[in-house]
């Protein structure tokens, strides 16, 4: 015997008392677990994601590093916020993803004119981001920067 408005474990469903509890018992779970997904998700949205991606980087006129910190005929790899900085030829300041198009690394140096990732080597020009020494294949992605009271800034 039941009561008025409950259930019997055994005898069948109403209609659409399916599709309530399930709506109920998905509420209930992102009620909960959603806040915890999103505080724990990246920038770009995965959740737990650790890889390159997401975007780090500054807004634009944010400073990224002193002007007279970047060599000429080198850079600085920014690795906190995945650009790196160089000055080609004195006067002349460029930045790149420093998000490797291989496979994502983060490229942590700059030697001998050249953008180095240290995952598998690849190498691209500090000139234009283009690939100098394989395995990845395409060039990096241009950042608009300038010189702005002495340091470079995202333009």
């Amino acid at each position: 015997m039941t009561e008025t408005g409950s259930h019997a474990p055994d005898a069948p469903l109403e209609p659409g008392a399916m599709a309530r509890r399930r709506f109920l018992g998905c509420a209930l779970a992102f009620g909960v677990a959603g806040p915890i997904l999103v505080a724990c998700s990246s920038s770009d949205g995965a959740a737990g994601s650790s890889g390159g991606g997401g975007d780090t980087s500054p807004a634009a006129g944010a400073s990224l590093v002193a002007a007279a910190d970047v060599p000429v005929g080198g850079g600085v790899a920014l690795t906190d916020v995945k650009i790196v900085v160089t000055q080609p030829t004195e006067g002349q300041f460029k930045a790149f993803s420093a998000v490797c198009t291989h496979q994502g690394a983060t490229i942590d140096k700059v030697e001998g004119g050249d953008m180095v990732c240290p995952l598998h080597g690849s190498r691209f020009s500090i000139k234009d981001g283009s690939v100098d020494n394989g395995p990845a294949t395409n060039p990096l992605p241009e950042i608009a920067v300038k010189v702005q009271g002495g340091n470079v800034v995202k333009a």
